[in-house]
């Protein structure tokens, strides 16, 4: 099988500093653990997940495994390309388990996600898996979500001022728009909507549902109920 020979199909990097980097090493390690020959695993977005796919590439190469990733996102897929790591969709076949990142970790594990933007994919993955594996460093603890970052809704560009009406009448305290950093302009997710970012007073059991019921919402981070396991250092 030819394989590219360029330094971008070989070089398997993260775009800026990962913090915590020795923690989140360790918690990629042992989510690698799970692994067993024929799986196939879905795969979150962020710089946890991205250590923990060079560890299952480790595992995988090391001991001989098939292993077939769904992934989250471009950028996953290019590091599981990169790491030699088959890939596949959700049309095809369905995760035996996942592993993701979370902005924020209540104490019941409800989750906020979706600083990479992912959060669409990412909960499409989470909702069709049996069992998802959330790592996080000691950081990522909350006694309430929303304390250290706001909710990313995704919106069809069409309905920007619609939602963030509708965004009025809920209770919040700042919505803006997720403006790009190498790009003039806002961010645009990979479905090619943009994100608002919500910062709400209180999350409560129906948020993400309310947030779903606008009308132009694509989806939102807030991740409640979900058949996860954390794993942290």
């Amino acid at each position: 099988m030819l394989k590219w020979n360029n330094q971008l199909a070989d070089n398997l990097k993260w775009t800026g500093d990962i913090s915590n980097r020795e923690q989140k090493e360790l918690v990629a390690l042992r989510v690698a653990e799970h692994v067993k020959d024929g799986q196939v695993i879905g795969v979150g977005s962020g710089s946890t997940a991205f250590l923990a796919i060079q560890a299952i590439a480790s595992k995988v190469k090391k001991e001989n495994l098939t292993v077939t990733a769904i992934p989250t996102s471009v950028e996953v897929a290019l590091s599981c390309a990169r790491a030699g790591i088959s890939t596949t969709t959700l049309a095809q076949t369905r995760p035996d388990w996942g592993f993701d990142g979370a902005d924020e970790v209540d104490s019941e594990f409800n989750l906020i996600k979706g600083r990479g933007g992912a959060m669409f994919a990412e909960k499409l993955v989470m909702a069709s898996s049996p069992k998802t594996y959330i790592l996080v460093d000691e950081s990522k603890f909350v006694n309430r979500l929303g304390h250290n970052f706001p909710v990313p809704v995704e919106i069809d560009p069409r309905a920007i001022h619609l939602v963030e009406t509708k965004l009025q009448e809920m209770d919040v305290s700042a919505v803006g728009l997720r403006m790009a950093k190498h790009k003039d302009g806002p961010v645009i997710t990979e479905a090619g909507n943009l994100i608002l970012e919500v910062r709400f007073n209180h999350i409560g059991l129906t948020t993400e549902q309310d947030l779903n019921a606008i009308p132009g919402v694509i989806e939102n981070g807030i991740f409640f109920n979900y058949p996860v396991e954390v794993i942290s250092n």
